[in-house]
């Protein structure tokens, strides 16, 4: 297994773990994840670290999809492997309504299309066989509806690159066999291992629908998992809760939050329908108080060494083959180095 750190996005002020990264790159971590939502972006913080680091791998989990055209992204990131000397993969994701609509100001229209229509424009940006056409539901290269005036042109990228590792992160069926099917590997938004039974037949699907051979030696799970070393394992656990609240309770409406239907898929709907509630009316830390202890525990690596040490093995049986650690203590970042023993960049 190999090992990753995912930092995240910032709060109201940037500030880095630059120490801390160059310090999972000497341990053998083979890649650093950024995130964005709507604040600070996923992009600028892995230019600023190519330039600090040497071998380590730069991630985006995630790139939001609706908050860049594809033509963008492939822009961008291939002028960021450019200057990393080849160290970049992109990872997507759809982000909710209240987010694309709110923030971004576009419909948020056919997510399942635009994804599966994303990632196919990349790969043709990317391979400069020819100038990009695209006549999708969601994109049309060159751009020919309301508005157009006609004189759009196909085009072909100035830069050389190359077929950048893509990584989708998915929660539903549907997105889960587009990821499978099109992706280098997936971004498992809330993974637990005991969980894989329900995604399984989901991804092996999408290795079918590619048609080309594909299966699990090609492709990659990268899942988060928080790791924190220490006595008290409820304490521990109760530090996890706020984070979990604001999504399955706020982070999205009522009537549409992917998280919370995540929570329900795991067995927890009366817990997620209370933490909803309770979040929503502004009680927040009696939402929290409603996370389940299960819950935080099956998703995370918290305890004493050996309690982590005997519950990383669910891990590695469940196939992934990445671990995303989150984790901020020294500790915890070496002691995992040690479980997932040596690692090639």
């Amino acid at each position: 297994m190999k090992l990753g750190i995912n930092i995240g996005y910032s709060g109201a002020t940037i500030s880095l773990p630059v120490d801390f990264i160059r310090r999972a790159e000497e341990l053998g971590y083979d890649s650093v994840w950024t995130a964005e939502a709507y604040g600070s972006d996923a992009v600028t913080p892995l230019a600023y670290l190519a330039a600090l680091t040497t071998r380590i791998r730069l991630g985006t989990a995630v790139m939001q999809i609706p908050a860049r055209t594809p033509a963008m992204t492939a822009m961008s990131m291939s002028t960021l492997d450019a200057l990393s000397g080849g160290r970049v993969m992109v990872g997507l994701g759809l982000s909710g309504p209240q987010v694309v609509e709110g923030w971004h100001g576009v419909p948020y229209g056919r997510p399942a299309a635009r994804m599966r229509e994303y990632v196919q424009i990349l790969r043709k940006i990317w391979a400069r066989e020819e100038p990009v056409t695209f006549q999708g539901e969601e994109y049309r290269l060159p751009y020919d509806g309301l508005g157009a005036t006609g004189l759009g042109k196909p085009l072909k990228s100035i830069l050389h690159g190359r077929q950048l590792p893509v990584y989708l992160a998915t929660m539903g069926p549907v997105n889960i066999r587009t990821t499978a099917e099109l992706a280098d590997g997936w971004l498992p938004i809330w993974f637990s291992p005991r969980r894989m039974h329900l995604f399984r037949p989901h991804l092996e699907e999408g290795f079918r629908r590619a048609g080309n051979g594909k299966s699990w030696k090609d492709f990659d799970i990268a899942a988060g998992c928080t790791v924190t070393i220490g006595a008290d394992v409820k304490a521990l656990l109760d530090a996890q809760k706020p984070f979990l609240a604001l999504y399955i309770g706020g982070m999205g409406a009522r009537e549409k939050n992917f998280h919370n239907e995540m929570a329900q898929r795991y067995g927890y709907g009366e817990a997620a329908a209370r933490i909803q509630e309770l979040y929503l009316a502004g009680r927040k830390q009696e939402a929290e108080a409603a996370v389940p202890d299960e819950l935080a525990d099956e998703m995370s690596l918290v305890g004493p060494r050996e309690r982590i040490r005997e519950r990383f093995r669910d891990w590695v049986d469940a196939g992934v083959t990445t671990l995303l650690v989150q984790t901020r203590q020294p500790e915890a970042l070496e002691f995992m180095a040690e479980l997932a023993g040596p690692t090639e960049g």
